[in-house]
Order: structure tokens, then C-alpha cells, then sequence
């Protein structure tokens, strides 16, 4: 009898000691026919954000080069009127005869105003060569025409903005006819280049004026489709920059005798100048969005000097011009360098 109760307790002990912990609960099966509901592992991840709508109504304004492939233009600058005339110096007094006062007079009111920049030293034309080197990265060739023009290169974006190189007169002509806007514009939006007409440092510390005024702007004022799929964006330009101001005369001849020095300054001789530039450039433009490349672009430069306003300050040329870029067929070889003689 004590065995059999002992073996009845084993027995209950080890059916115990299988049974599930209370509290767990098991799935209920689903009944026959009845879909699964639950969401996917796809449907619980955070959706992408959509990527912004494109405005039609504007256009980004791109140059369009390949490897292999330059783009070349020739901007031509045709004068056009009559040259700038100089001022006329003020007339001299005669030296008279015997005399050291006469003398000393006319060396210290000798005018002092610098040469007026001539026509020569700028270059009558300039073909730009764009294109893409096989490491993705945009140059730009400049090639002046003129006696002793040197070829110049620069590193550019791919919106024409010249980020490394060139200087003067061949920088903003670059930059006049090459440099894009930086964003997508449309009909009636303007931006500005990054065009310098006149170096200030170059006025010397012996200018004293106002600060200058600039009006640089250019505008999309058409966007039109063309033929095949093209885009037509109209570009006009408006730039003007003035500077006006007085220079003081301080070319003295160092054998001036200290009295003729003070004599001038008692008959109250002017020892400072007048002196004014004005740069205006006005243009037009068709660029073609698609193909990357300007179909025309015209223009006018004048620039007008008053006094012995300084030249190196002006980083255009001095008159009238017409200007006009031309698409060339085919982009001219890169010059070699020339070889040194032997001694």
C-alpha cells in the first residue's frame, strides 16, 4: 500500500513539472478563409520624401561640354565713333629770360595727368575655347588678338564662372559672356556677374571721392519653346559703374628751388584735379537650354574719363565699342610654348 501512494505522488510530480507557466498565453488560431491583416515589414518603414515638383515656368542655364568636344566663340569689340580725346594741359607760362623765378614756375606747374589708355592696348577680339578635361573638371582658353596678346586659361564652373585665373579686361569680358546664373530662373528674375570695372587700389591714396555708384543687373526677360524640344531663354544685360572723386597733383620736379614752391602756392595754382569715369555695357542675349550654348549675343561698352583720372584703374577699354560673339566651328589648337635659344 506505502508503494503504491509513492509511486501515485512521482507520478504527480513529474505531470506538474511539465505543465506551461500560468499567465502565458498562446495564439489563437485563425478561422478558416479569414485574410491576414497584419502590416508588412515594407508598410511599417517611414515612407521617402518626395523630391520637390519642377517648376516649369523656369529653366537652369547650363553649359553642355564633353570630353573631347570643346565649345569655341570669337567676341569681337568694334569700335565705333570717334576715338576719346585727351584733355588739353593748361597752358604754360613762358620762362623769362634770365630769370630763376620764371623758370621754377614752369616745372611746378607742369601737368601732372598720366597717358589716356590707347586703343592698342586692348585686345581687338578674344576667342574663348570651353571644355572638359578627361578628370570632369570644366577650363576655359582665352585667346586675345592684338600685338604682343598672350593666350591665358582659367579654371571654370559649370556655370561659366571663372573660379581660378585670368585677369583685367580678359576677366570680365569672360565673365560678361560666359557666367550663368546660379540657380533656375524664370521670366522677370535678375542676378548680378561678378564683373569689376574699375580697381579702386589702383586710384592711389592721393584719390579722394565718393563711394561708387554700380547698377549690375541682368534679366531673364523671355523663356520660349523652340524647335525639337528647345528652350529659348532671352538675357538682357544692364551694367554701369561710376567713380568721381579729386586727385592731388604730386608729380614735383625734384630741382624745383623752395622758393618757386612758395610762390605757386601764394598765386594759389590748384594742386588737385578733377577727375570722373563712367562704364556702361548694355546687352542681349539668346541661350539655348537644352543644347547649353548662346545662339546670339550683342552688345555695346562706353566708357568715358574725365580729368587725369589714373588708367590702370580702368579694367575696360576707353570708348566706344560694339560687341558681338560669334559660335565657331571648330576650336583653335593649344598654342605651344615657344623654345628658347640656345645659347
Amino acid at each position: 500500500m506505502k508503494r503504491s501512494l509513492t509511486g501515485l505522488v512521482v507520478a504527480l510530480s513529474l505531470v506538474a513539472c511539465k505543465e506551461e507557466p500560468r499567465g502565458q498565453l498562446e495564439p489563437i488560431p485563425r478561422p478558416p478563409g479569414m485574410k491576414d491583416t497584419a502590416p508588412s515589414a515594407e508598410a511599417k518603414a517611414p515612407a521617402a520624401p518626395a523630391k520637390p515638383a519642377v517648376d516649369a515656368s523656369k529653366a537652369l542655364l547650363r553649359w553642355k561640354l564633353a570630353a573631347g568636344t570643346p565649345t569655341a566663340y570669337r567676341l569681337t569689340l568694334e569700335r565705333t565713333g570717334h576715338a576719346p580725346v585727351a584733355d588739353e594741359p593748361a597752358p604754360q607760362e613762358k620762362p623769362a629770360r634770365g630769370g630763376r623765378k620764371g623758370r621754377g614756375k614752369e616745372k611746378a606747374e607742369a601737368p601732372a595727368a598720366a597717358p589716356a589708355p590707347t586703343a592698342s592696348a586692348f585686345p581687338s577680339a578674344l576667342t574663348f575655347v570651353l571644355e572638359r578635361t578627361a578628370s570632369g573638371d570644366d577650363r576655359l582658353r582665352v585667346i586675345p588678338e592684338g600685338k604682343g596678346a598672350t593666350a591665358d586659361e582659367a579654371s571654370i564652373s559649370e556655370r561659366g564662372f571663372v573660379l581660378e585665373g585670368l585677369q583685367g579686361i580678359t576677366r570680365n569680358a569672360a565673365t560678361l559672356v560666359l557666367e550663368l546664373p546660379r540657380d533656375a530662373v524664370g521670366k522677370g528674375d535678375t542676378w548680378s556677374l561678378g564683373t569689376e570695372l574699375m580697381t579702386p587700389d589702383a586710384l592711389g591714396a592721393f584719390f579722394q571721392g565718393q563711394p561708387p555708384e554700380r547698377r549690375n543687373e541682368v534679366k531673364l526677360v523671355g523663356l520660349e519653346p523652340g524647335d525639337g524640344g528647345e528652350q529659348v531663354a532671352t538675357v538682357e544685360y544692364d551694367i554701369f559703374e561710376s567713380r568721381s572723386g579729386k586727385i592731388r597733383n604730386v608729380r614735383k620736379p625734384p630741382t624745383v628751388p623752395a622758393r618757386a614752391v612758395e610762390e605757386e602756392s601764394e598765386s594759389g595754382a590748384p594742386s588737385q584735379a578733377d577727375v570722373s569715369a563712367e562704364v556702361t555695357i548694355k546687352g542681349r542675349g539668346e541661350f539655348l537650354v537644352k543644347a547649353g550654348r548662346w545662339r546670339s549675343w550683342e552688345g555695346t561698352l562706353s566708357t568715358v574719363t574725365k580729368g587725369p583720372f589714373p588708367p590702370p584703374a580702368l579694367q575696360v577699354p576707353q570708348g566706344n565699342y560694339a560687341l558681338r560673339l560669334t559660335a565657331l566651328e571648330s576650336a583653335p589648337a593649344p598654342q605651344q610654348p615657344t623654345a628658347r635659344p640656345q645659347q
